[in-house]
């Protein structure tokens, strides 16, 4: 096995900050993972970083192998990165409705793009095809477990030292490959904690439903990128586990992510949607537990990858 290079920093980043986020006085608490601290701006840093780094240690990848995946954007960013640090190539395929500056990072890097017409479930093909043909390594991060291990291992770890004496009761998500949400609660799980996982379903205002942006398997909006229709095997075969007996879906309202995630911004967050889309639905499972409730959501991205968006509509304007 070819050593990793030892110029690599991205196991050597320190946890990401837990802090407590009230939006009002009489708000509850919920403790907020903010995942935009990490290197390429989300939380995908860590399951790229994870994949890349297994599949090096099982020769499935080694210095300039082609590393491929398909993704609207944060994925292929951190893969992008992650390439970069180990000697790697790499090739997105993404949605041609994915915001210009996703691909800006992914060639920043040095990585390559492609847009697929079609929606996601053609971007997946696509992808599939390609390494199949190229002899290149396919990330799968819609099925490959390390995506979810990657969370259990760091992320849920990182959250029970940040809050040692606490009994997890909720831990928060949007779904797009689901890792997020199964990873954490597996791992709070496992450490004891009685958890209640609830996925964070985005919708338009007129309870229209599309599925251009990103995949999972619920039927999501196409203003909150990440989380949307179909695609995500991992947290498909999930949902027929044990663990997620518990499993709540819970709706926010596209105008109320859209207004969360300004409000953020307003108290120093520089956050996308998802993490708009993940408070309202923290607040709301909040509802229905104790007082004292310690609830668990992350803020997964930076804003600067949404310049383009409409959560941005008006900002600067008179």
């Amino acid at each position: 096995m070819n050593p990793l290079p030892d110029h690599r920093y991205l196991h050597r980043i320190a946890p990401t900050p837990l802090v407590p986020v009230r939006i009002a006085a009489d708000a509850p608490k919920i403790w907020c993972k903010l995942e935009y601290l990490n290197p390429s701006g989300s939380t995908k840093d860590r399951i790229a970083r994870h994949i890349l780094e297994k599949a090096w240690r099982r020769n499935e990848v080694g210095p300039g192998t082609l590393v491929v995946e398909a993704s609207s954007g944060s994925t292929s960013i951190a893969l992008a990165l992650s390439a970069a640090q180990m000697g790697l190539r790499f090739l997105a395929f993404i949605p041609d409705t994915a915001t210009n500056e996703r691909a800006l990072m992914i060639q920043a890097y040095g990585g390559e793009v492609r847009k697929v017409s079609g929606g996601m479930p053609e971007v997946i093909r696509t992808a599939a095809e390609f390494a199949a043909e190229n002899d290149a390594f396919l990330a799968r991060q819609f099925e490959n477990p390390d995506n979810a291990e990657a969370h259990q291992l760091f992320t849920a770890h990182e959250v029970m030292a940040q809050l040692p004496d606490a009994n997890i009761d909720a831990v928060v998500s949007g779904i797009g490959t689901g890792g997020t949400l199964v990873g954490l609660h597996r791992g709070f799980t496992q450490a004891g904690c009685k958890t209640l996982p609830v996925a964070a379903i985005p919708r338009c205002a007129e309870g229209e439903f599309t599925s251009n942006v990103e995949c999972c398997s619920l039927r999501f909006s196409k203003d909150v990128p990440g989380v949307i229709d179909g695609c995500s095997q991992l947290f498909a075969d999930w949902r027929q586990t044990d663990e997620a007996q518990d499993l709540i879906e819970l709706t926010v309202d596209d105008n109320r992510c859209m207004e969360l995630t300004h409000q953020l911004w307003k108290m120093g967050f520089p956050v996308g949607p998802s993490s708009g889309l993940n408070l309202g639905a923290a607040l709301a499972a909040a509802r229905d537990l104790d007082d004292n409730a310690t609830i668990i959501t992350v803020f997964p991205d930076r804003m600067e990858r949404y310049f383009s968006h409409k959560v941005f509509e008006g900002v600067g304007k008179a």
